[in-house]
Parts: structure tokens; C-alpha cells; sequence
């Protein structure tokens, strides 16, 4: 099994790789947009796995993918999008993994004077992308029992970082289950299912979605959150059939 594993930036993907445990890197693969494959040389018996940092954005995060997803010398079972990302009160506190049941573009739509509209609703397209649900338990599942807080839920992916008491609430008010907003899945899963591949997205909650404070951020925390997360998944979960 070979899985693409895509980040924001080189911290979120140096924790990927350390934690996993037996892994080793090997010469990095340069893509013609720009972004470097690291190559992990698995253990017998464990699916190879390739990272790469595309940057931040789903635009960025959606070229990165592709450009990995094309150029890639064999075809990949799963593409992950990993990293750190907003929590939501009380869903999803510091420190907590958020594993997605869906991949939602929460601001791909229109404002109406009747309120938002997705994509969706505007017959555009979609804004939402599911994972396959039986490798969402099988997370789940190994987190659990490696002792890894967690939470299966729907992962926001947004243009602008929320800041506001305002803006957290009307992203609840349209999103009530949501766990975690971030700023690259869906660009990723876009292009995951472009190229017929299984996506899902893996975040460690760094701060508490609402007003800006970042003094209240616990990103190495988080970072600490992400490793452990790949280290209990390395050994499991993708060896099974998706």
C-alpha cells in the first residue's frame, strides 16, 4: 500500500515523519511546481509513505497534491491531509485529534440576505468530501486504544483563519458537528478524488476556534499530538483494505 501524505508546512511534516516509528527518509523527489516529495522507506510489512509540505491554502494545497499525485512513479491507495488546526469549543479541546467524517468547504458558496449558500445549493459543484467510513473507525480505533484524545468529526477547510466570536458562530450555526477548521483539506481531497484516490484528513487541535489569542495557541503541544497520532496509525490502520 503506498499513501501520499500532504501538510501546510516542513513542521507539520517533520512530525508526520517522526513519527513514524522504522521509517526512513530517502532522496526527495523535486516536483516540477516547485514542492519536495520526501520519500519514506518503510518497514517489511508496513505501506510505503511519501510526504510532502504544499503550502498553505487550499489552492496551494490542491497543487501540491496534484502535482504529487501525478508525478509519482506508482499509484498511491490513500492520500492524507495532515497537520494542526482550530478546535471547536467543546468538540474538539487542545491537544485533541480530530479524525474527518467529511471534508467541508465552509465558505464555498454565496451571501445571500437570506443567508449562506453552498455550492451546492447554487449548482456549482460540491463543497464536501467523505472519507471512506470503515478506515475513519479504523483511526478512530488505534488512537483509542494508544491512549490519543480524539474526535470523529467533519474538518472545515477555510479560506481565512476565524478570529471572531461572529464568524465561530455562524460556522457552528451551519457546521454543529464539526470539530476542527483548517486551511488545506479540501483542496487536497479535491484533487484525491480527481486522480480515484480515498482521502481523509488528520488534525491536532493548537488553539480553540473563536477570537484571536494567540498567546493561548499550544502549538508544540499540538505537534506532540500529530507525531503520536502517526506513530499508533504507522503500524495499523493502513495495512488493512480500505
Amino acid at each position: 500500500m503506498r499513501v501520499l501524505v500532504v501538510t501546510a508546512v516542513a513542521a507539520e511534516s517533520d512530525s508526520v515523519t517522526a513519527g513514524l516509528d522504522g521509517y526512513a527518509p530517502s532522496a526527495p523527489r523535486v516536483l516540477r511546481s516547485g514542492h519536495t516529495v520526501t520519500p519514506l522507506t518503510a518497514p517489511v510489512g508496513r505501506p510505503v509513505v511519501d510526504v510532502v509540505a504544499g503550502g498553505v491554502g487550499p489552492a496551494a494545497a490542491a497543487v501540491a497534491a496534484t502535482s504529487a499525485l501525478a508525478a509519482a512513479p506508482y499509484a498511491y491507495d490513500l492520500v492524507v491531509s495532515a497537520g494542526i488546526g482550530g478546535g471547536f469549543d467543546p468538540h474538539a479541546p487542545l491537544g485533541t485529534v480530530v479524525v474527518s467524517d467529511a471534508i467541508v468547504a465552509a465558505d464555498l458558496g454565496a451571501d445571500t440576505p437570506g443567508g449562506y449558500l453552498a455550492v451546492e445549493e447554487l449548482g456549482f459543484g460540491r463543497s464536501v468530501h467523505t472519507p471512506p467510513p470503515g478506515l475513519t473507525d479504523r483511526i478512530a480505533k488505534a488512537l483509542y486504544e494508544g491512549g490519543q484524545p480524539h474526535v470523529v468529526a467533519p474538518v472545515l477547510t477555510v479560506s481565512t483563519v476565524t478570529g471572531t466570536a461572529a464568524r465561530t458562530a455562524e460556522l457552528i450555526a451551519r457546521h454543529p458537528r464539526a470539530g476542527a477548521e483548517a486551511m488545506e483539506g479540501f483542496g487536497i481531497a479535491e484533487a484525491a478524488a480527481a486522480h480515484g484516490v480515498p482521502v481523509v484528513e488528520i488534525r491536532a487541535v493548537s488553539n480553540t476556534v473563536g477570537p484571536r489569542d494567540r498567546a493561548a495557541w499550544r502549538i508544540g503541544q499540538a505537534l506532540d499530538s500529530l507525531r503520536y497520532a502517526f506513530q499508533l496509525l504507522s503500524t495499523t490502520v493502513f495495512l488493512e483494505d480500505l
